[in-house]
């Protein structure tokens, strides 16, 4: 369907995307253009991006109420008509920071000519939907994948009223972090495709109460898989419980919502899309989870009451689940998962084609390991080192580069005799400034958490950089602690905000100045930085200059491609 204009009813009627703020809708206006523009995804589509309205954080939940409105606003009564899916793309992708300037629904993937984006693969897994779905929205999430095998004359439908959503067989431990359907009590079978009731929801409950409520299911006899994927012959039961990953709500649950939000005053608090709608459903539903704030991430004043509104609304909503015995989930929202994904899990790798090298020229010496750097539209020379388990994505690296293992080089242009520790994130940013093209460099540990922050100066000792106290690397790079450290809230103190990334004025030397800042750590010797321009985070992402970053991807797009033609018309 790549450039041609679809026919009605066999692809989606409006593809929505959500995005955190103006800059960030811009960003992903920016790249869905360029992408219609070189037809890479179906045409006669209504592709639209909406930001959250400002003011307070409102969670998926929140986004979803305000797209609806969106919706309304822009085709009338004849919205409750279309097929639509709403993909939630908002966050400001902490635990994933390279896709935070461009959005993780623009992640790429290893695979594709030109290369695959989340988008991509979103549309294609969900191709056969719109054609047996009845008018409604699909939600789902940006960075997660779902994979599955059904019967070849069965097709997974979404024709009941109310809320339908899938289910995955998962391990107990994966059942901690999702939500977990407690099915109704008719026995399991071994098919493909089920449709079930869910008589009540679970939002990331303990493996207790999975038990209490009836959500584990028993495979009796069952062979386990050993530490190397191999099943063995020893037999045993085997626990599991059904997960969730998108759901689908009909136009008159989406008229209710549209309502329910057009009476509120203003929204001020995180709404869950899926522990605050899911939960209010089925027969078994009860409002003790409107009380609990165990996993809310910020607890507004207002949520306890916006709860208790759509429980009242909700109750007695069915809500139905599509079980896909034979499917797989997978999260690719840190850079640990993101990690193993692309490099070390065989199972991915094989269901979608992973590569190890897409789109890029690099030599062949990284394709022989089973554990594989993974390079993505990238050039590389010959004798650049890249360790394995690492990941390479829109990068030029020079021949005397290495790169160590488990590390992540994101927008980068490295020339010079560099050498990027193990367990790096390399990432680089244009940015504008007063009219001008500058570049910063974020450099980081892949397990640095950038969601961490404390309200005192005083408290900042607790605060890790690279597994050393961010304390410590101040005074190597003869930085002073003050509140001009650190960007935007003044309470909320965090590697995210603290204004320590060097501003440059070329893309080389960006990289080169921030890898000095890591040296300086590591070898615990003085780098001093107190006369550079320097930014946090959160304030590369304000002055970012979208343009020149996909301009960068689109020189190593046409280089690639020069090349290949080379390649072909010497042979």
């Amino acid at each position: 369907m790549e450039g041609k204009v679809t026919q009605t009813g066999e692809f989606w009627d409006v593809v929505v995307i959500t995005a955190a703020d103006k800059k960030q809708e811009l960003a992903y206006q920016q790249q869905l253009s360029e992408k219609l523009k070189r037809k890479e995804l179906p045409l006669g589509v209504h592709y639209h991006v909406f930001m959250d309205p400002p003011g307070p954080k409102i969670g998926n939940g929140g986004s979803t109420l305000h797209v609806l409105q969106c919706l309304e606003e822009m085709y009338g009564d004849k919205w409750t008509s279309l097929t639509i899916i709403l993909i939630h793309s908002g966050g400001y992708s902490q635990r994933l920071p390279h896709a935070s300037a461009l959005g993780k629904i623009f992640t790429a993937l290893p695979f594709g000519d030109p290369i695959y984006q989340m988008l991509e693969l979103k549309l294609a897994m969900y191709i056969d939907f719109p054609t047996h779905m009845n008018p409604g929205i699909l939600i789902t999430c940006a960075d997660d994948i779902e994979l599955y095998s059904i019967g070849a004359t069965e097709v997974i439908k979404f024709d009941k009223p109310g809320f339908t959503a899938l289910a995955h067989p998962s391990d107990l431990t994966i059942g901690t972090t999702h939500g977990v359907f407690v099915l109704d009590s008719s026995a399991l079978s071994e098919k493909e495709l089920e449709y079930r009731s869910c008589h009540h929801f679970l939002h990331k409950p303990n493996i207790e109460k999975m038990h209490q409520s009836g959500a584990v299911c028993i495979r009796r006899n069952c062979s386990q898989p050993n530490s190397s994927g191999e099943h063995d012959d020893l037999k045993m039961d085997y626990e599991y419980v059904y997960t969730d990953s998108l759901f689908y709500i009909d136009h008159s649950i989406a008229k209710q919502l549209l309502t329910f939000f057009k009476q509120l005053d203003t929204l001020c608090c995180e709404i869950d899309a899926y522990g605050d709608f899911l939960q209010a459903l089925g027969p078994g539903a009860t409002h003790d989870y409107t009380k609990i704030t165990d996993n809310v991430t910020k607890e507004g004043s207002q949520l306890g009451e916006i709860r208790q509104k759509l429980f009242s609304l909700l109750k007695g909503t069915s809500l139905n689940v599509i079980v896909l015995n034979n499917s797989r989930f997978y999260h690719i929202g840190t850079t640990q998962e993101y990690l193993f994904h692309f490099t070390s899990d065989s199972k991915l790798k094989l269901e979608l084609g992973l590569l190890s090298k897409a789109f890029s020229i690099f030599p062949d010496k990284a394709e022989n390991s089973d554990i594989s750097a993974c390079i993505i539209q990238s050039i590389l020379d010959s004798r650049c080192v890249v360790a394995p388990a690492s990941v390479i994505e829109y990068s030029r690296l020079g021949p005397e580069v290495s790169v160590g293992a488990n590390s992540i080089v994101s927008g980068c242009c490295i020339s010079a005799n560099v050498d990027v520790p193990p367990n790096s994130f390399v990432s680089s940013l244009s940015i504008r400034v007063n009219g001008k093209v500058m570049y910063v460099s974020m450099v980081l540990g892949v397990e640095d958490n950038l969601k961490k922050n404390v309200k005192l100066l005083s408290d900042i000792h607790s605060l890790q950089f690279f597994g050393i106290s961010l304390l410590q690397c101040l005074d190597l790079w003869d930085l002073r602690v003050s509140d001009q450290l650190f960007s935007g809230d003044k309470t909320s103190l965090g590697l995210w905000t603290a204004r320590i990334f060097p501003v440059c004025s070329t893309l080389s030397d960006s990289v080169r100045v921030s890898l000095k800042m890591l040296n300086a750590v590591q070898n615990k010797s003085a780098f001093k930085l107190n006369g550079w321009k320097l930014l946090s985070i959160e304030e590369m992402l304000f002055y970012k200059d979208v343009e020149d970053m996909l301009k960068f991807r689109q020189q190593i797009y046409k280089e690639i491609t020069l090349q290949r033609n080379k390649e072909k018309s010497d042979l």
